[in-house]
């Protein structure tokens, strides 16, 4: 019953984009296959092929590695209160915000030496044979894995002005689909804490979920909206002309990655505080003076937007495969990512599961894929004032394909979830 649940999930979500498409006669089913087979390939190599298996579980052992050598710049900052950091908002304040400013600054190191741009290029080559989209779109896609949706159409600048809509389209779903390597580290805090194993584990979903997110963000964003035009076949990179040696790239990294990190923080703690305002209006303002409240089930527990959230999302949670008894605390972890954002759904997971909230393994695990991603109402002004500064002319398609490129976004990340819960 799960395998057939999984496979009507993984339907589902592909005829709600069907649902929505501006095209339906111009999709093409080769593309969606193609991009189905590559996630399922991405899945099956890096999760249970042996070898495989071993070079990713090495990589992953490799970030927590690095993550540790950040902890070390932290702990001579912050002494015993990052070093002792044991509580959920002390790992937080002195190790995860911290672990975005060191894996900032390496990203940057990595794009002056060109070789970020090397490996962007041999994914992009991958997609391009197996999908056949154009050069442009493969390159931003590739580059979305591993930088931010801000920074990745930096590498296809001189195509952006003529881009299609389509392409537009498919540039900005990547965008919404992946995560950037600068925050890569401070998820694998939000769910392993301070213990290496944990860590390494979801070092390891959380690179094979970037990876998989590329395929299936192509194959939503052409759903919505198939090409009709004539495709770019030019597959060239942008090469580095933003720093002059590796001491003005860490520079420029550090200081990137410090608004990142004070970003991060502040958006913690205000949005946690207007979802406290929120409850606090729901619950004592309305819920309670009008009696309601067994109306939603809850019996003595308070009314919140949370709750609220959980029961939306929860049909949602158990499409992807999520254990029944655990849809609705991840529906309510969706409906965060998407409403506010995934900085606070992955603490809220992190706190689920330091908790043992969730009774499944396996919910944690599907919940890490589907949150996976800068999908959410504030990345769409994000993305449409950043792309804009680098092509006005694009400005009109940016903003009419805004929130399509937000749904796209969404389900490409649960799309990776349900072919993960498959594949596990």
């Amino acid at each position: 019953m799960d395998l057939v649940r999984g496979i009507f999930g993984i339907f589902s979500l592909l005829f709600l984009l069907w649902l929505f498409s501006k095209n339906r006669k111009g999709i093409s089913f080769r593309l969606i296959l193609s991009g189905l087979i590559l996630q399922f390939c991405f899945a099956l190599l890096l999760l249970k092929v042996p070898l495989i298996k071993d070079v990713v579980q090495g990589i992953s052992q490799g970030v927590v590695q690095l993550t540790e050598f950040s902890y070390i710049g932290s702990t001579f900052v912050f002494g015993k209160l990052a070093s002792d950091a044991n509580s959920f908002g002390t790992v937080v304040a002195f190790r995860v915000l911290p672990s975005i400013l060191f894996f900032s600054a390496l990203s940057a190191l990595l794009y002056h030496w060109g070789i970020l741009q090397r490996v962007v290029y041999v994914l992009a080559w991958l997609m391009k044979r197996t999908m056949r989209i154009s050069g442009p779109e493969c390159l931003a896609m590739s580059a979305n894995v591993f930088v931010g949706q801000t920074e990745a159409p930096l590498l296809v600048r001189p195509y952006l002005d003529k881009m299609t809509k389509s392409e537009i389209l498919c540039l900005m779903t990547g965008g919404f689909a992946t995560i950037a390597g600068g925050v890569f580290a401070a998820y694998v805090a939000f769910l392993g804490g301070t213990d290496p194993a944990d860590q390494a584990l979801f070092a390891k979903h959380l690179l094979t979920a970037s990876l998989m997110s590329a395929p299936a963000a192509i194959v939503c964003a052409k759903i919505i909206l198939p090409e009709t035009d004539i495709r770019n076949e030019s597959f060239n990179l942008v090469k580095d002309e933003s720093s002059e040696n590796i001491f003005d790239a860490l520079t420029a990294g550090t200081s990137q990655g410090l608004l990142l990190a004070f970003n991060v923080g502040a958006i913690l703690i205000v949005f946690t505080g207007i979802v406290a305002l929120a409850n606090f209006v729901l619950n004592d303002l309305l819920v309670k003076p009008l009696g309601i409240d067994s109306l939603f089930g809850l019996n003595e527990a308070q009314f919140s937007l949370e709750n609220l959230l959980g029961l939306i999302f929860s049909p949602i949670a158990w499409l992807i495969g999520v254990d029944s008894s655990d849809i609705r605390l991840v529906g309510q972890l969706l409906g965060e990512k998407l409403v506010l954002n995934e900085f606070v759904a992955y603490s809220h997971l992190g706190e689920f599961k330091e908790q043992a909230k969730l009774h499944s393994e396996k919910s944690i695990v599907l919940a890490s894929y589907a949150l996976c991603g800068f999908a959410n109402f504030a990345s769409v002004g994000i993305q449409v004032a950043g792309i804009a500064i680098l092509a006005p002319s694009q400005r009109k398609n940016l903003t009419t394909l805004g929130w399509r490129a937000l749904l796209a976004g969404t389900i490409a990340c649960l799309l990776s979830a349900g072919v993960v819960n498959l594949v596990i």
